[in-house]
């Protein structure tokens, strides 16, 4: 086991790891020189190869911490032992690989926790109940929590949509700042409060918070917005799925302005026996939010069609394809001047193809933006 005397934060969770990582490196990186995880490089031959490039120059390493089976996360804290660590939130992710059950689930998670540097300090989601059930021990340093229901240590409050992304306030030692965050969605916010409690911790001051959160390197395919010049945007969150995220997507899509609002789910994946119920719940979700019309692929995802018409959702508005090219040509049917679609699944569902189609095809001319404005590339006109 590999110990430093600098900060080593691990990030870990079920949703949220990448953009928490990427969050509190880029605050760190106001004042320091720190060493991040590279993209998602997270499983263990990774971490063995983050220790062989942490240099005593770097103040601070920020690493994420990936799990897709019990006992990861123990090992990599054997690799390298963090004395500071975020688990983001426990949900359903990889539950198929853990025997389908959330008790033993919740076990594996806490296992960063449980051999973390014993008197180091711990950040949880105070309104993740999954996360409360964790046995810590030997764990016994400093726990701090974050919430938005206004029980953590770290909180936030008027929380807001606005053009490219979301604003909130958060107080910090007693005094409450404002803060911008350049990516949609409430769960991004939670995101945000960890890096600004794990920067707080290391005596970062608000302003310098707030650049770093300004200005983060986003994860591409979650939740990149492209935009064409008649108001048309598709927002590419096709990375991972797993039913807390998808919620987290849908929630962003029925807040955003735009109509027709057309959402585009493939599968979540390793979810073993959890699978079909937690179709079923995305389905029951989003029964009652403001979407227009949902189109479904791949056939575990056929579930969240027939859960969601089950639940109210009008059935003439759902449509599952049994093949990709007849899913894209029913969505180019609908799309209108001002029109909003999410696409999102699974990594294996390979739903970033209809992204990649819907902006080579239907939008000619489009600009890519990635939240804040920033440019990513440029086609023709729609």
């Amino acid at each position: 086991m590999k110990v430093f005397k600098k900060p080593i934060i691990a990030v870990a969770g079920s949703s949220g790891k990448t953009t928490t990582k990427e969050m509190i490196a880029s605050i760190l990186r106001t004042r320091w020189k720190v060493y991040k995880s590279k993209y998602n490089q997270n499983n263990r031959s990774a971490t063995r190869r983050h220790v062989k490039r942490i240099r005593p120059y770097h103040r601070a390493a920020v690493l994420e911490f990936g799990m897709s089976r019990s006992g990861h996360l123990r090992q990599q804290c054997r690799i390298i032992q963090p004395n500071m660590a975020v688990i983001t939130m426990i949900g359903s992710a990889h539950i198929g690989n853990v025997g389908s059950s959330l008790s033993r689930l919740i076990k594996a998670k806490a296992q960063l926790a449980q051999n973390m540097k014993r008197t180091g300090t711990l950040f949880l989601n105070a309104d993740d109940q999954n996360s409360r059930r964790m046995k810590l021990a030997p764990f016994r340093g400093v726990v701090k929590t974050v919430s938005i229901k206004g029980h953590g240590n770290y909180t936030a409050h008027d929380i807001r949509y606005v053009k490219g992304g979301m604003t909130f306030v958060a107080c910090i030692k007693g005094v409450e700042h404002s803060f911008f965050i350049p990516v949609y969605g409430v769960h991004n916010v939670y995101n945000a409060l960890f890096a600004i409690a794990v920067a707080d911790r290391l005596g970062f001051g608000a302003e310098e918070i707030k650049r770093g959160l300004q200005r983060y390197s986003k994860p591409s395919r979650r939740l990149a917005v492209y935009r064409s010049r008649n108001g048309v945007r598709i927002i590419d969150d096709t990375y991972n799925a797993n039913p807390h995220s998808v919620k987290a997507a849908i929630d962003v899509l029925s807040h955003l302005p735009g109509r027709p609002k057309i959402l585009v789910l493939g599968k979540m994946s390793e979810l073993g026996r959890y699978s079909r119920q937690g179709h079923q719940e995305v389905g029951e979700y989003l029964a009652d939010k403001d979407i227009d019309h949902l189109f479904t692929y791949s056939k575990p995802a056929s579930v969240i069609k027939t859960s969601a018409i089950r639940s109210g959702f009008p059935s003439q508005k759902a449509y599952h394809a049994q093949s990709r090219p007849l899913l894209h040509r029913r969505i180019r049917t609908l799309i209108r001047p001002g029109a909003i679609i999410l696409v999102k699944g699974s990594n294996d569902a390979r739903m970033n193809r209809t992204v990649r189609y819907l902006r080579k095809h239907k939008i000619q001319g489009i600009q890519g933006i990635q939240g804040d404005g920033s440019l990513v590339s440029r086609q023709k006109a729609w």
